[in-house]
């Protein structure tokens, strides 16, 4: 993943994808190693662009901040010349194998696995049924309130 301390990304990184919720047994350990190592890594080093922070002045009390343009972490390795060629090519290679939409597929299922575990630990009816709205007002909302899709 993007490197930086656990309390930064708390939000973006861990807290966003899997919630708030207390995943403490051998099972929900796995299904997170996997969805963040096979998953969320690819996804967010090659596809989800981020911004970083250029310059930062102080102008009459007031702080300025500047920024460079967003891109994802990969573009930025290819960009760097600090990177070996072979190395690139390695990256390109894996980049061009991975597809944005199955992975987000993917991470969703994940996810929707990890919240059936955590159900079945805590004994909870099951959160795969969706309150069908979609008729009525053309948007189809989850019982979990993790997505909301429109159509």
């Amino acid at each position: 993943m993007t490197t930086g301390f656990v309390e930064e990304k708390n939000r973006t990184r861990i807290r966003h994808n899997i919630g708030y919720l207390r995943h403490d047994t051998e099972s929900e350990l796995k299904l997170i190693d996997s969805l963040y190592k096979d998953l969320l890594e690819p996804y967010v080093n090659f596809f989800l662009p981020v911004i970083k922070l250029v310059k930062k002045e102080r102008i009459n009390g007031k702080i300025h901040k500047t920024y460079d343009k967003p891109k994802t972490p990969y573009a930025r390795l290819m960009e760097s010349n600090q990177v070996p060629i072979e190395k690139k090519q390695e990256m390109k290679a894996r980049y061009e194998s991975l597809n944005p939409a199955e992975l987000k597929r993917q991470i969703d299922k994940k996810i929707k696995e990890l919240e059936k575990v955590y159900d079945k630990k805590k004994g909870l009816v099951s959160r795969d049924k969706s309150i069908d709205l979609k008729n009525t007002f053309g948007v189809a909302i989850n019982r979990s309130f993790r997505s909301l899709s429109v159509s």
